[in-house]
């Protein structure tokens, strides 16, 4: 298991939703926070934010103890983003704020570096 620099950053409100999340009791204990991207949505990559189990292919990092993962090549898309959850009523669930972002669109989780 490779430990790097943390990549990413959360929110109190981010790290607060995510321990909630992991304290289910359907929650898989095996599993652990991916951060990623993948090719898709309205301006031609998406986040990935959700629980997974590590691969050969990860990088492995903590964030005020929760254990994270993401894939090695990921770094260069998501290096000094911060990750925030909204838990109100217009506005709900986990945004990203990402430095390297050349454009982004209305839906929050699609962005062009």
């Amino acid at each position: 298991m490779e430990a790097i620099a943390i990549p990413v950053s959360l929110t109190k409100g981010a790290v607060e939703e995510i321990r909630r999340l992991m304290s289910e009791d359907s929650f898989d204990k095996s599993n652990v926070l991916r951060l990623g991207v993948k090719g898709g949505g309205c301006s031609g990559m998406t986040y990935v934010l959700g629980f997974d189990a590590p691969t050969d292919k990860d990088e492995h990092f903590e964030i005020e103890g929760i254990p994270c993962i993401m894939e090695k090549t990921h770094g260069i898309y998501l290096m000094g983003m911060e990750v925030d959850w909204q838990g109100g009523l217009n506005s709900r669930g986990f945004t990203f704020n990402n430095p390297n972002a050349s454009k982004t669109c209305g839906c929050g989780t699609s962005f062009a570096v």
